[in-house]
């Protein structure tokens, strides 16, 4: 459980990084809202961008009884929405924040990003980092077309 300001987060496993590092993944609105407080960037109106449109995506199978029709949706998000994740330190601290796509699969048109705290370069100290979280996705992570402000 990593503690941050006003939050109380518990985060999925991703994949361990070099260093003692881990990657985790950023999975509620509450997940996301600690992220962009620790991190101080905008990751929560992303994470809410994208969940809104998974769950406007989302139809129920035809005539499906009403009651039923939400049993699908979590699924569902999961396979549309993209991944969000966190690079955490050992003690918690906050190293970088990413947008994969949906699943973590190779999508066309859609764009990767990874920043670090206040949206900073991540590459300089975490290249390494990154390089686990390519290799656990088998994504292409590259500097030039994941750091939006390069």
């Amino acid at each position: 459980m990593l503690k941050v300001p006003r939050y109380t987060v518990r985060m999925r496993y991703v994949c361990d990084a070099p260093g003692g590092a881990t990657w985790f993944s950023l999975e509620t609105e509450a997940e996301a809202e600690a992220e962009a407080a620790l991190m101080r960037h905008a990751v929560d109106k992303y994470f809410r961008r994208h969940e809104a449109a998974a769950r406007e995506s989302y139809r129920a199978p035809p005539n499906t009884p009403v009651f039923e029709q939400a049993i699908g949706l979590k699924g569902h998000i999961a396979r549309t929405m993209p991944l969000f994740l966190t690079l955490r330190a050992d003690d918690g601290e906050g190293l970088a924040t990413a947008m994969l796509p949906p699943e973590g699969r190779n999508q066309a048109n859609f764009r990767i990003v990874i920043v670090g705290p206040e949206n900073g370069d991540p590459y300089t100290a975490h290249t390494a980092a990154i390089a686990a979280l390519a290799r656990h996705f088998s994504l292409e992570l590259e500097r030039e077309d994941c750091f939006p402000y390069a």
